[in-house]
């Protein structure tokens, strides 16, 4: 099989896992009762997100920058303002949630449009991605993407928005990681072109964030930090990611 082939196949996975997982609260309207933590495998996807990030987009978009005569570090610029601009989202998300409940529709939509932004560039890492890095940045999505995609239908159903309405956000938040996977992956990798370092390096802003703060206080990084049994899964991610980049 092909990279692209393998890619397509990919994005199908992943879509066919956000949809299964965001059904469940459409269909029963589950709320705070069911368990939808799963540590080991979250702490796992941090260190592979955190790696990724670092070891293999980071200096490959910084690389290809200079290849085309930029010496500034345009490549840590953006991976540095889209980590904060996915941070501010977050925290004007909280206030929402503090000030008018889980039940308001501008803090349910603010989480969706910045899911939504992640799970675009974390596609379009992986449609750019290729060799053995590819398969790992596959498990690393899959690992935290039925989580994500459930506690965002949960918090959709909570919500004063209508059945229509919510069902449309979801599907938003559904389609963007499999867009991302076919941008990145149709990308002409024109040797003059910016346009893969810039997402290359948007990417790998995304995917610090995930690995370090994504969620605030119930961040991996955070939370299990001082859980020794959790974070060692974090250090193995970032160990195996740190590992593939030998041949990558």
């Amino acid at each position: 099989m092909n990279q692209f082939n393998f890619k397509l196949l990919a994005a199908l996975l992943i879509l066919l896992i956000t949809v299964i997982a965001g059904f469940i609260p459409f269909h029963k309207k589950y709320i705070a009762k069911v368990n939808t933590d799963f540590p080991i495998g979250e702490a796992f996807a941090c260190g592979v997100f955190l790696g990724a990030g670092l070891l293999h987009m980071l200096g490959d978009a910084a690389n290809d920058f200079l290849q085309l005569g930029y010496h500034y570090p345009f490549a840590f610029l953006l991976a540095g303002t889209m980590f904060l601009a996915l941070l501010l989202l977050e925290h004007v998300s909280q206030e929402f949630y503090q000030h008018r409940g889980e039940s308001s529709k501008s803090f349910v939509i603010i989480a969706v449009i910045m899911l939504a932004i992640h799970s675009f560039l974390e596609g379009s890492a992986l449609g750019l991605s290729d060799n053995i890095s590819l398969v790992v940045i596959l498990v690393a999505i899959v690992a935290h993407k039925w989580a994500a995609s459930f506690a965002i239908a949960m918090q959709l159903n909570k919500s004063s928005l209508n059945l229509s309405n919510s069902l449309l956000w979801f599907t938003l938040f559904a389609i963007m990681t499999p867009i991302g996977v076919l941008f990145g992956a149709f990308i002409t990798p024109n040797p003059n072109s910016l346009l893969v370092p810039i997402f290359t390096s948007l990417a790998a802003g995304t995917f610090i964030y995930l690995g370090t703060l994504h969620g605030l206080t119930r961040a991996v990084m955070i939370k299990r930090c001082c859980n020794l049994r959790h974070f060692t899964f974090v250090i193995l991610g970032f160990a195996l990611m740190a590992v593939v980049a030998v041949w990558t």
